[in-house]
């Protein structure tokens, strides 16, 4: 049950601007995502639609479309900025 990865303009521009050392992290957990749109220790978010991961210090914002076997990352950031 393999999803497929999309990333949206605003999230890549997000994941380019990171340290190599979070840009690894990161990358490798969005795309286990593919494998497990919902792995242990993923929230629905209350205030919006969509589920978030933590990678560390770092929040990755998602939609899953189960229909379609579709994970979209919308959103990446710190976790201070990244629910504004």
């Amino acid at each position: 049950m393999s999803y497929s990865l999309q990333i949206s303009r605003h999230a890549q521009k997000e994941l380019a601007q990171l340290s190599d050392e979070f840009y690894s992290q990161v990358k490798g957990s969005i795309w286990s995502l593919s494998d497990n749109p919902r792995p242990h220790g993923c929230a629905k978010l209350k205030a919006r639609d969509g589920w978030r991961i933590r990678v560390g210090d770092y929040r990755v914002i998602y939609d899953i479309d189960d229909e379609q076997k579709i994970v979209t990352i919308v959103h990446i950031g710190h976790r201070r900025d990244v629910y504004r």
